[in-house]
């Protein structure tokens, strides 16, 4: 079994919540040859703690945090009765973070200089920065996940990975312009290729992996969402257009942007209705998305674990959609929760701080303390809600991904030869200064 790599932003905190947030993120064990045996408690603790220190040394601990997260996660995994064990180090982390800012500074700079000094070819080429900057984020994806794999050790074995990163990164844009292209269609396809991608180049010692997992059997299943999502918004657009008596457009002739618009609705009096429709009718999209991500988050990730194959060894899945809603409806409960005591604290807190101000006759410390408990608000909501999705949806997902795997051949595995070196953190340097790392 290998990890299960989980997207998103590094665990974050705020306050302690009660012991029922913890109590949501644990439900009954389900006995197999794989389970999690971490405590929700415990978890939210670390979370909790790792928060302040976030704020405390400015972001920095990030690095420990990330650290300490995966070796609970990992040694909390249990295989056939024995742990997974994650061996990498915060130091490793933050040396591959400044080698990357090393290679990223230059790169940023060297953007900046040639869109002031090169008129319109200056503009092209920032044009040119955002796909630039997309293709070392696969770049960095490939490489970190050889790093987590490296740190990844089962039984006194590691797991490793080979493959060009360059190449991945190629493929990935190849697939993602085409999933633009496509608007979201090819992502069962893309998903597919990128996977046995990465799969044929993952070991475990001498074992090599493969993925099985069918595109088309993702596109089968994932379509009907797709529509669901896509229909409403297609049908904004049709209905905008409609509404507008192209004829007239042609004849309006004024520079004045503002005289223009005020002679196009003269024009098309109904335009603003039917504008008003489309956006009640595109809300529904949202609506559509909102209620089935909890779906397809479950689906993709039911679909990739039953593709996963280390050697001779069958992997498969009995990921359930509700435990992904409860955890869902558990994270909307609490955040709420929290945002109610942010605000009352953040009230509490403004009053505070015009009295101190008004106390000192000065304006400009009152700006000041405004400034300050503006910042230290925005802090504590953003690192608050980081804990609580955590603690909740993050939690939930690996546990219950965990707990619904069945291994078949798994007597291969008691014959393994180790292989592979660790590899260098600078791949989890670019993720992390690319805004693109995961757990």
């Amino acid at each position: 079994m290998t990890f299960v790599e989980l997207p998103g932003a590094v665990p974050s905190g705020g306050v302690a919540a009660p012991p029922a947030l913890a109590d949501a993120v644990a439900p009954p064990r389900v006995p197999g040859p794989v389970r999690f045996t971490g405590n929700g408690r415990a978890y939210l603790w670390l979370l909790v703690r790792g928060a302040f220190l976030l704020a405390v040394t400015l972001g920095i601990y990030r690095f420990w945090l990330a650290t300490d997260v995966r070796r609970f996660l990992w040694v909390n995994t249990e295989v056939n009765g024995d742990s997974l064990e994650y061996t990498g180090t915060a130091f490793e982390l933050l040396i591959g973070f400044l080698i990357a800012i090393a290679v990223l500074v230059p790169i940023y700079v060297g953007l900046f200089v040639l869109a002031l000094n090169l008129g319109e070819v200056g503009q092209f080429m920032g044009i040119l920065a955002l796909p630039l900057l997309a293709f070392l984020g696969q770049f960095a994806v490939y490489r970190a996940r050889r790093y987590r794999l490296t740190r990844t050790v089962f039984r006194g074995i590691r797991f490793h990975q080979g493959g060009s990163a360059l190449r991945f990164a190629i493929y990935a844009m190849f697939w993602w312009i085409l999933i633009a292209l496509t608007i979201g269609l090819a992502y069962p396809f893309a998903q597919a290729s990128l996977e046995r991608f990465k799969m044929k180049n993952t070991y475990y010692g001498n074992l090599r992996g493969r993925f099985e997992g069918s595109g088309l059997r993702l596109f089968l299943r994932g379509v009907p969402m797709w529509f669901l999502v896509m229909a409403p918004l297609v049908a904004a657009i049709v209905i905008t257009i409609a509404a507008i008596d192209w004829g007239t457009i042609g004849t309006i002739r004024t520079g004045n942007p503002e005289q223009f618009f005020r002679r196009f609705a003269a024009a098309n009096p109904d335009f603003a209705k039917a504008v008003v429709v489309a956006v009640a009718v595109a809300n529904l999209s949202f609506l559509f998305a909102a209620l089935l991500f909890p779906v397809f988050q479950a689906m993709v990730m039911r679909w990739w674990i039953d593709g996963l194959r280390i050697g001779e060894v069958a992997i498969s899945s009995q990921l359930r959609v509700g435990t992904i809603y409860y955890s869902y409806v558990r994270f909307l409960g609490w955040s709420l929760l929290f945002a109610l005591v942010a605000l009352i604290i953040g009230a509490i807190g403004t009053v505070a701080l015009l009295l101190i101000g008004k106390s000192f006759a000065s304006k400009e410390l009152t700006e000041i303390l405004a400034v300050v408990g503006a910042v230290l608000f925005y802090v504590i909501f953003m690192l608050g809600y980081s804990t609580i999705y955590q603690a909740t949806v993050k939690l939930t997902l690996w546990r219950h991904s965990v707990e619904t795997v069945a291994i078949a051949n798994i007597a291969t595995l008691d014959n393994v030869n180790a292989e592979g070196v660790p590899s260098s953190a600078l791949g989890e340097g670019l993720a992390d200064a690319l805004n693109v790392g995961g757990i």
